[in-house]
């Protein structure tokens, strides 16, 4: 390959936060012999700082545990920590933004203030924020540790309370399983953490790493497809979490975009939470368009902005009901803006 195309994807990779896995996919492919020394200089450095990222979150959680554990005495990681701590291939080469976690919502209380002791502050002091999260999200404010700088976001659930979607946090946490060589620390069974990406995809309304969770999921299906029990306790167990409808797209736009391999109808116990033949139209648009590599030049644009702003509506109509949706559109985009958002301001 020329560097001209090199050069193009440098810049893909690095505007979707993919240079440490493709370092990490050509060398496990024994492919980076082929690599011009400058393109390879590029994603060694990305793989370089990936794993500074890896190993510092992972003396963060073995940290936490530690300061939860009275408290909290099982908590599951989510996301891209639990990859991290339970050695999933999602985790090589992955940049990490933040800490997510789990716990039950009889301990959240507990939990932040022994996070505030240890030195985790919140980040958002308006009243309006503080409700907005205390009451309608599933998870505390966002928090932060002033030192070391890492981010948590503590989750009681997986969904907002508002949202359409209700899934059993209680059952989540149940079926966890114990990460091996850390005392009082669990990730989400298999096909619970497979769900949990897909909703996280296909419910959130801002999907700024789209591509990047999307090979997360390619990548857990098919390190967790080997085993035939799998696929038959998957779509299954989507359907008792009442998330039926992101694993089926999540399951189709994997097959499509990224060929993952999945045994053939395994959706078919999905088909009654697929979207309407208009709606699926509207999808397929706009994913893909978000769910493919971007080079900074490129960003943006007319059909790009709009499927943006379609998934963003979607989103948001999922996860709040429409009063709380027009209050709160009418507070962000207009309140905020013109007034700011002081901690004095009413809820």
């Amino acid at each position: 390959m020329p560097l001209t195309d090199w050069e193009h994807v440098i810049a893909a990779g690095r505007e979707s936060g993919l240079l440490g896995r493709l370092y990490w996919t050509l060398w496990r492919a024994g492919e980076l012999g082929a690599v011009p020394a400058a393109p390879a200089a590029h994603l060694h450095s990305a793989w370089l700082a990936a794993e500074a990222q890896r190993r510092a979150v992972i003396r963060e959680v073995d940290y936490l545990v530690d300061v939860l554990a009275s408290v909290a005495p099982r908590v599951v990681l989510l996301k891209g920590a639990a990859y991290a701590l339970a050695g999933l291939p999602p985790a090589c080469g992955r940049q990490f933004s933040d800490i997510d976690l789990l716990v039950p919502r009889a301990a959240l209380d507990a939990v932040e203030r022994r996070l505030n002791r240890a030195g985790w502050l919140g980040t958002h002091h308006g009243v309006y924020d503080q409700r907005y999260y205390r009451e309608w999200m599933h998870e505390l404010p966002p928090l932060r540790h002033p030192q070391r700088g890492s981010t948590l976001d503590v989750h009681h659930t997986i969904l907002p309370e508002t949202a359409r979607f209700r899934p059993d946090a209680d059952a989540l946490v149940s079926a966890s399983r114990s990460v091996p060589g850390h005392p009082g620390l669990a990730v989400l069974a298999p096909e619970d953490m497979v769900i949990h990406s897909a909703t996280h995809l296909f419910v959130d309304g801002e999907i700024p790493n789209g591509l990047r969770d999307l090979l997360d999921l390619d990548a857990l299906l098919r390190h967790f497809g080997g085993d035939a029990a799998f696929w038959e306790a998957l779509p299954g167990r989507a359907r008792e979490l009442e998330l039926g409808a992101p694993l089926w797209l999540a399951l189709r736009y994997c097959q499509r975009m990224l060929g993952t391999p999945i045994p053939r109808g395994c959706g078919d116990g999905l088909v009654a939470d697929a979207p309407s033949t208009a709606g699926l139209a509207m999808l397929d648009a706009c994913y893909g368009r978000l769910l493919v590599p971007q080079v900074p030049e490129a960003r943006g644009g007319i059909g790009r902005n709009s499927a943006a702003m379609a998934i963003f509506l979607r989103g948001h109509w999922l996860r709040m009901p429409l009063p709380l949706l027009a209050r709160h559109a009418f507070r962000k985009g207009v309140v905020v803006p013109l007034f700011g958002d002081g901690a004095s301001s009413r809820p």
